[in-house]
């Protein structure tokens, strides 16, 4: 079952509210030779959480179906690129997991012992077969959070955000049955309002598609941070008479600081390893975005929502880029 996103938090007398984690959601199926691990895209993860089979075959009982969420924990915190190392750690894979244990965070119970399907009773009542059965659990399967108190919801969304990594909260219906591949949940992720320089474009110059993000690091390079949502026509119109093509280089200078077209360790998505054509342009315009908090390896995980040109603020007005500048973005293959 699926999410969609809102603006608010929905409030009502059948709604209940849940962290929504930064990780990878997963269903685990306990088998009677062993446990499988599927992701959302429906591929098999199994090998890369042994740590986790482990746990689910020692407590849960055959045949039941769980949902959940696959989260690394670092010092009280989610850290989504130790999750993505399960991926290419290769011969180092078991010692990454006794260093770097994952945990399952379970919200729903889809199956029950025997194998027997429980997707139209409501949520309501899963859960608390899900609570009977985790009762005895090892810590790695961790049921997750849940209220109907609004105040509870504020708490989580003012600091666990910031000191726990969840990226929002995902809202549900008491009395709501198990529907498969319909977003019939509420997913709101919290969201800031800052700036990012524009190092390009897709489309044209003169018909901008999307916007590709940058900020300076300490020693003023311009270091791609992703990209937005398709801009609206309203919003392509008024970027395009701003943007200009790079100026010719000095000689022995580079002529943009971004590769063309951009990696796809750069642009893509892991299960998608593709590179991106664009335009270059002179990095002197300043964008207001809306971002959510997903932001690893000095990038934006998910797109952007670009606001507006921000006439008043010259490029060295925007945030630099701190800390570690590696890695990769994107979910798993």
């Amino acid at each position: 079952m699926l999410a969609a996103p809102v603006d608010v938090v929905p409030e009502g007398p059948d709604l209940v509210h849940e962290p929504k984690w930064d990780g990878w959601r997963a269903i685990a199926f306990r088998e009677s030779d062993g446990v499988y691990l599927q992701s959302r895209a429906g591929r098999n993860l199994t090998t890369y959480f042994p740590d986790i089979t482990r746990a689910i075959g020692a407590a849960v009982p055959l045949g039941v179906v769980l949902d959940g969420e696959l989260i690394v924990w670092e010092r009280g915190r989610t850290n989504f690129a130790l999750l993505q190392r399960r991926v290419t750690a290769g011969r180092a894979l078991l010692r990454l997991a006794r260093e770097c244990p994952a945990h399952y965070v379970l919200f729903d119970l889809l199956a029950d012992a025997g194998g027997r399907v429980i997707l139209d009773l409501p949520l309501s009542k899963r859960r608390a077969r899900l609570e009977h059965l985790l009762a005895d659990a090892p810590p790695q399967l961790t049921l997750t959070p849940q209220t109907a108190d609004m105040r509870q919801v504020g708490e989580w969304l003012m600091h666990w955000t910031v000191a726990a990594g969840i990226e929002g909260v995902v809202s549900k219906r008491l009395g709501g049955r198990y529907e498969p591949g319909r977003r019939g949940w509420s997913k709101f992720r919290t969201r800031i309002v800052t700036e990012a320089i524009i190092g390009g474009v897709t489309g044209s110059i003169s018909r901008p598609e999307t916007a590709l993000l940058g900020r300076f690091d300490r020693q003023g390079r311009l270091r791609y941070t992703g990209r937005s949502h398709p801009l609206s026509a309203d919003q392509a119109v008024a970027l395009a008479v701003l943007l200009v093509p790079p100026r010719l280089p000095r000689p022995g200078a580079v002529a943009h600081p971004w590769p063309q077209p951009l990696p796809a360790s750069w642009s893509g998505q892991l299960d998608r390893p593709e590179t991106l054509p664009y335009v270059q342009v002179e990095p002197t315009v300043v964008a207001e975005i809306d971002a959510d908090v997903a932001f690893e390896h000095q990038r934006w995980r998910h797109r952007v929502r670009y606001a507006r040109a921000r006439h008043d603020m010259s490029v060295h007005d925007v945030p630099l880029l701190l800390g570690d500048e590696g890695g990769h973005v994107g979910d798993p293959p």
